[in-house]
């Protein structure tokens, strides 16, 4: 039983709300566990087409890693938690085959900003305020921050919010594109709801198929124009594509969850 998280369903949308809120939701080992835990299940159920990752409350998405419990741990462990937390949980999300959305209600910062980061998609409320103050405590953001946060915003802007450990709100936050949209917080679940909705009227496999191409194109192994050519290729031994190519002769819209 989730003792950190609770997890709704509403239609093909899972929801996962992060639920420490005398922590400010803050991350960890049990959270990160549970979070795997419970986006399994939304990959392997059938009837979910997309997930949104939130935080209790009004205050904070996610406020960062739990420092008590890292705060005495040698480097063989810190090690270990980086390891971990990346494996089970940043690494998984981007690899998910559902477009997850990060549903930024507050703050997010250090892990909690990592956290956004590994979702696909980041839709934040106009009273979000983000950073990696990881600096401020003698480490660096260790879920993949120096990594993602440049390749959102670029290097400078990114070399510039870690150096600093500065947090900034929602607005500029949208203008570096680290967030897709800024919506006033009580307009925040129906913009996510609405886009999903549109998510929702397309192919799960082409989906899935887009994803693994994109994550591609940012993958030193591998080579994004090849995975693309195969994902592409695939696509057409299956059902949606006759689904989704004979409604369109057709002159009619696909319904690929029916």
């Amino acid at each position: 039983m989730s003792q950190n998280i609770i997890v709704e369903r509403e239609g093909q949308v899972g929801w996962i709300i992060i639920n420490r809120p005398d922590q400010l939701n803050a991350l960890n080992r049990n959270t990160i566990s549970e979070l795997n835990k419970a986006l399994s299940d939304f990959r392997e159920d059938p009837t979910i087409g997309v997930v949104c990752i939130t935080g209790s409350g009004e205050k904070s998405f996610v406020a960062g890693a739990d420092i008590k419990e890292f705060a005495e741990y040698t480097v063989a462990e810190g090690g270990a938690l980086a390891l971990h937390g990346q494996q089970r949980l940043f690494d998984f999300i981007e690899q998910m085959n559902k477009p997850v959305i990060a549903v930024v209600n507050g703050f997010a910062l250090g892990g909690g900003l990592e956290l956004a980061m590994a979702c696909h998609i980041r839709i934040a409320s106009s009273n979000a305020r983000m950073g990696l103050p990881e600096v401020s405590l003698g480490v660096i953001p260790g879920y993949g921050g120096t990594q993602r946060l440049p390749l959102l915003v670029g290097r400078g802007r990114a070399n510039q919010l870690i150096f600093t450990g500065e947090m900034i709100g929602a607005e500029q936050a949208k203008e570096w594109g680290l967030v897709n949209t800024v919506v006033e917080p009580t307009e925040l679940k129906s913009s996510v709801l609405s886009l999903a909705s549109k998510i929702l009227k397309n192919s799960p496999n082409a989906i899935d198929k887009a994803i693994q191409s994109v994550n591609a194109g940012f993958d030193s192994r591998q080579n994004g124009y090849d995975v693309e050519i195969q994902s592409f290729a695939s696509c057409f031994g299956t059902r949606e594509f006759i689904l989704g190519t004979q409604a369109f002769l057709k002159k009619e819209k696909a319904n690929f969850r029916g």
